[in-house]
């Protein structure tokens, strides 16, 4: 696959996962020819839109998203619309990556699982946060979401230390939300490629990331294949 085609299934898939976390609030979304909406303001860190295709026609996407609202948000999944006359500015910048179907070079000292029930999901949602304020953003409805997984590391107590969310769809799986509680997301990546690779072992995993973040998923075997920005309304 080109990387042209794999940035396609990049956002597409994590246009998904955004759709998938909505539904967990409550709030619908519609995939479109061009990208993917939901009317209502979705929640924190996640964004209104995600451009399926370049040079998406932002007089057709727009209208399907409230700019009233404070906060209104764009992923620009090809870098190459312009909505500062829409009343938008760029937030951040980041790039999309990409790593084949490949065994992992490095073993995880972990015990893992997916998350199945409501109290391993919280378990997982305050290790992920923590102590930003932000867990209730991780509800219990996304355990309905058929296509999501959310993964667990533990240490040797049994306390979840590490984790990411996997999006599975038919050409890739999406990974996010990926972190570690020691050592940052150079601690975070291996350990948690290891997983991705022991439940998706024949699926190209893709997702996004800047700086640090970035720099640590390219050290551990990611490629960036295309750009991406992220618009917010002001």
């Amino acid at each position: 696959m080109s990387k042209q085609l794999m940035v396609r299934a990049a956002a597409r898939n994590n246009a998904g996962w955004c759709g998938a976390m909505s539904r967990s609030h409550g709030l619908m979304s519609e995939f479109g020819l061009q990208a993917w909406a939901a009317p209502a303001r979705t929640p924190l860190y996640y964004p209104d839109a995600v451009t399926l295709l370049p040079d998406a026609d932002p007089t057709a996407l727009l209208p399907r998203i409230d700019t009233t609202a404070p906060g209104a948000s764009v992923k620009d999944s090809f870098a190459d619309l312009d909505l500062t006359k829409a009343g938008f500015q760029v937030l951040f910048e980041a790039q999309w990556i990409h790593r084949p179907a490949s065994a992992p070079t490095i073993a995880s000292d972990l015990a893992w699982d997916v998350a199945s029930g409501p109290e391993t999901l919280r378990a997982w949602a305050l290790a992920w946060d923590d102590g930003n304020g932000n867990a209730d953003l991780i509800r219990p409805e996304l355990l309905d979401e058929s296509d999501t997984f959310v993964l667990a590391g533990r240490s040797s107590d049994g306390c979840v230390v590490a984790g990411a969310v996997v999006s599975r769809s038919d050409e890739v799986v999406g990974i996010s939300n990926v972190f570690a509680l020691d050592g940052g997301p150079d601690a975070a990546w291996p350990v948690v490629h290891c997983a991705v690779h022991s439940l998706f072992p024949t699926l190209p995993v893709v997702g996004y990331e800047d700086g640090d973040d970035l720099a640590a998923a390219v050290h551990h075997g990611f490629e960036p294949i295309g750009p991406l920005r992220i618009w917010l309304h002001g």
